[in-house]
């Protein structure tokens, strides 16, 4: 059984919310970035790691960030991809694309841009 269309408002709105919230993680981050950029070009030598050790952990860090950022931008997409689903084709939205099964409410509560049930 498709799901009702207040069940699909609820998720239209979910994927809205989630979208949000990770483009401005996403901001934070670029801007977070472009200020230490714009540090460095001032000649600001007060982030300037005084040991080795501490610019290894300087490059941990970016490199997870950089990871987090990668990661929040493919989920922007799924999110995307699905209020295209949503948009496109409403009786469909909410089944394994694998197996054909419903995907629970639940779990599209929770994950609203969930393409399968597990």
């Amino acid at each position: 059984m498709p799901l009702s269309h207040k069940q699909l408002q609820h998720i239209e709105q979910r994927l809205h919310e989630e979208r949000a919230r990770l483009v401005g993680q996403l901001r934070e981050f670029t801007d977070t970035e472009s200020s230490e950029e714009s540090e460095g070009r001032a000649g600001d030598l007060s982030k300037f790691p005084t040991h080795p050790a501490d610019l290894g952990s300087d490059i941990a860090s970016e490199e997870l960030d950089a990871s987090i950022a990668t990661r929040r931008s493919a989920e922007i997409a799924e999110i995307d991809a699905a209020l295209e689903r949503i948009a496109q084709s409403p009786d469909t939205f909410g089944t394994d694309e694998n197996s054909g099964e419903r995907i629970p409410f639940e779990r599209l509560d929770i994950i609203p841009w969930a393409r399968t049930t597990v």
